[in-house]
């Protein structure tokens, strides 16, 4: 056997384990110090929420040394140094070295702990906001029998741990050191496993009484990262994949724990079955809800079950790998009373589907969806369809809809007419993306009358993504091209692969109807696809905007220098 201990020892070893001082008996030391004549203190250091903030700024290394220093530091140096754990190690380093050894190549307990080093352990674990493990570790064995002879109750142990994130297995070793981890002041659980075992599905169940107070939950199965379908302040999602009867023998202790979650408010998981999804549709707090569709084959056909649908969310979030599953699962539902309703695809190729099963997907849309609460529809995926703005009519009577997202591969053809009889019942529209990088020549396309018309019925909007025909200019008078209308707050304008001839008279209508806008974003130029811009194509089509853009920076200076000009004079 070997003994397991870093080069300098447990931490145990370098810091004190006698009785804390209170924050009260640390502001007495603090002043009795400083009126010493042999201590010279700097007047910062008599205030203990000052030496609070120091604490915070210590490079982490150092603050084992920083609270071994002095009464003063202490407390607070260890308040810092435990509140955020990356894995369970430091669980293990706290304690003295000749606890723990190697067996057989792994990792085990050695003896048992007294109550003096039980008390060492709870003097850490009590500073414990999150926990995050994210692999594989040795410690979790030992952890787990060291979890089992714990004389305390086992909320007493992580009394005040707020966050945990655990990706990794589901062994029985785990389960014992979750069961500890599983504590009234949990608010927020991140859950990845792989290979649950029984006792660790059985203690997930008991997850509604051990945590009631739990608001944010997140449980998956490992996969692939699908970057891309998501926005960078949305944490990377990872989609299940596991088999379908791993799946079936998880899923009851996952609905059971859920039912019994009164608060919560977040919740990322899998299609949990009829039973299981009328316990989510039955939860009073819930406010967000991504829903994992692909792991369930029974979309594969309509449902005879009517469940009776989810009311006062804020965001249904479907992730779906066939839109008509989407379609026959909102249709299982009497109502969806949700301000955002998106659907993800993460299909791993791009599929081509009919016009006819988006149709049929917007009408079961407009069926289910409350009209006067939806104010944002968001669609992601790579389908590669040619269709008309006629499917969005179910939709048109959404009078409160503020945002308008279909990406990807669709071909929609429109008229300038046909896209002011889009948004003409959405006055509030604030982001609208229907159209990026269109065949040409296989779509009719909206001209800069279109887009002017868009911006006088929807004066609040802030970005636009759209493919229109810059090159009929008929009618447009390159000095006021809006005829009185303009938009002076829009954030983001992307016209991809629109046709242009001329750069400056394209700058001038773009300036001259956002006034403040200070370029055109071609971001998405990366993403461009090759079957619709040849590279030698796409690259001449980006000099053009690219030049567009340096024209449009020239205005803004040139204003700018109007402005203070007429400021002055």
């Amino acid at each position: 056997m070997a003994d397991v201990s870093d080069d300098d020892g447990s931490v145990a070893d370098q810091i004190d384990d006698s009785e804390e001082t209170s924050s009260d008996e640390l502001n007495a030391v603090v002043r009795k110090d400083a009126s010493s004549p042999s201590l010279a203190m700097h007047p910062a250091l008599q205030n203990f929420d000052i030496i609070c903030t120091i604490c915070l700024y210590v490079h982490h290394r150092s603050l084992p040394a920083l609270a071994s220093t002095s009464r003063i530091f202490e407390r607070p140096a260890l308040d810092v140094l435990w509140r955020n754990l990356q894995s369970m190690e430091p669980l293990v380093k706290c304690l003295p070295s000749d606890l723990f050894g190697i067996e057989l190549g792994r990792m085990v307990l050695l003896k048992p702990l007294d109550a003096r080093i039980w008390g060492i352990l709870c003097k850490y674990t009590s500073r414990v906001h999150s926990i995050t493990q994210s692999d594989r570790s040795a410690v979790i064995e030992p952890l787990g029998s060291l979890m089992l002879s714990c004389p305390s109750t086992p909320a007493s142990l992580f009394p005040n741990l707020r966050k945990l994130e655990w990706h990794t297995d589901g062994t029985h070793c785990a389960a014992e050191f979750l069961r500890m981890a599983f504590v009234p002041t949990l608010l927020s659980l991140d859950m990845q496993i792989s290979s649950p075992s029984t006792i660790f599905l059985s203690v997930l169940s008991s997850l509604g009484t051990l945590c009631p107070d739990l608001q944010i939950m997140n449980i998956l199965f490992p996969s692939a990262t699908h970057d891309n379908l998501f926005p960078s302040a949305t944490r990377d999602i990872l989609f299940p994949s596991a088999t379908h009867d791993l799946l079936r023998k998880t899923s009851p202790f996952v609905a059971q724990s859920i039912s019994q979650l009164h608060r919560l408010q977040g919740l990322f998981v899998w299609d949990l079955g009829n039973q299981g999804n009328e316990h989510l549709m039955q939860l009073p707090a819930l406010r967000t809800l991504w829903l994992d569709l692909k792991t369930s084959s029974a979309w594969g056909r309509r449902s005879p079950l009517q469940l009776p649908g989810f009311r006062d969310l804020d965001s249904l979030i479907l992730l779906i790998d066939n839109l008509e599953h989407a379609s026959h699962f909102l249709s299982s539902l009497q109502v969806i009373e949700s301000e955002n309703i998106g659907i993800r695809s993460t299909a791993a190729h791009p599929s081509t589907r009919s016009s006819t099963t988006l149709s049929q997907f917007f009408a079961i849309l407009g069926e289910t969806c409350d009209h006067n609460n939806l104010i944002s529809f968001s669609l992601l995926e790579s389908t590669k369809v040619s269709t008309n703005l006629d499917i969005f009519k179910p939709l048109y009577t959404c009078h409160n809809l503020t945002r308008l997202l279909v990406e990807h591969s669709w071909n929609i053809s429109m008229a300038d007419e046909d896209l002011c009889q889009l948004v003409r019942g959405w006055p509030k529209l604030q982001v609208l993306n229907i159209s990026r990088f269109v065949a040409i020549n296989e779509t009719a396309i909206p001209t800069f009358h279109g887009l002017i018309s868009l911006l006088g019925l929807c004066p609040a909007l802030t970005s636009i993504t759209l493919v229109i025909d810059t090159t009929e200019l008929d009618g447009i008078d390159l000095k006021t091209p809006g005829g009185g209308i303009c938009n002076n707050h829009l954030e983001k304008l992307v016209l991809t692969n629109s046709p242009m001839e001329s750069p400056l008279n394209v700058a001038l209508i773009l300036s001259g109807l956002f006034p403040n806008l200070l370029k055109v974003d071609l971001g998405c130029w990366d993403s461009a696809p090759k079957n619709l811009l040849p590279p030698k194509q796409s690259a001449t089509q980006l000099e053009q905007w690219q030049a567009v853009n340096l024209f449009l920076l020239g205005f803004s200076v040139v204003r700018e220098r109007f402005t203070e000009t007429g400021q002055k004079l």
